[in-house]
């Protein structure tokens, strides 16, 4: 089912979720809610970034607090849906309104086309979620008119590389991100087809 529009939740599950956070919803999946990050998600991205294995696969971010983590999505994720109109969105079951993640398009400074990312929480893992929520957000991209996506990621996160191949990347190149002193493998395919 293609991302929709669609209407607020009326419930919240786990402890990352309220009512008032749940109020405007942006895309809608088969099994989830999502809506762009914003600053009443801190305490879900800041259990995200503390991941064991984001921490691992991704990168160790540095935050700690509710206040880092707040400053980072003000400076980071708000600043890129009011710069390009896409970035992160966090991820609400609509069975129950648990918040059980984020997916989204990210603009990195040495990649010409976004990319796209997500993680979810580690109790949610393995359930297709991240690959249904990525799948919207191609949809998404698309309607944006943005016409190609990357993906960058570890070279040992074999189930991120294999949802990146499921949404149609393929590999181009090795590439080391501004600041990191390691290779990641980088992904890309057009959005033209």
């Amino acid at each position: 089912m293609p991302a929709q529009p669609c209407f607020p939740v009326r419930n919240a599950g786990n402890k990352f979720g309220s009512r008032k956070m749940l109020r405007e919803w942006f895309l809608e999946t088969e099994r989830l809610y999502l809506r762009p990050v914003t600053v009443e998600d801190a305490e879900l991205v800041l259990a995200i970034w503390n991941d064991p294995a984001f921490m691992r696969n991704v990168a160790d971010r540095g935050i700690r607090t509710m206040v880092e983590a707040r400053a980072a999505i003000e400076s980071g994720a708000q600043k890129l849906f009011a710069d390009y109109g896409y970035g992160p969105f966090s991820l609400a079951l609509k069975s129950d309104g648990s918040m059980i993640g984020i997916c989204g398009l990210f603009k990195r400074d040495n990649l010409v086309d976004p990319d796209i990312g997500f993680s979810v929480l580690p109790e949610y893992c393995g359930r297709g979620y991240a690959g249904e929520a990525a799948i919207a957000v191609v949809d998404y991209a698309r309607q944006l008119g943005i016409t190609a996506l990357t993906a960058i990621v570890s070279p040992t996160n074999e189930p991120s590389i294999g949802l990146i191949r499921k949404l149609g990347l393929t590999f181009e190149r090795m590439i080391t991100m501004p600041g990191d002193d390691h290779a990641i493998c980088l992904y890309s395919r057009s959005l033209a087809d």
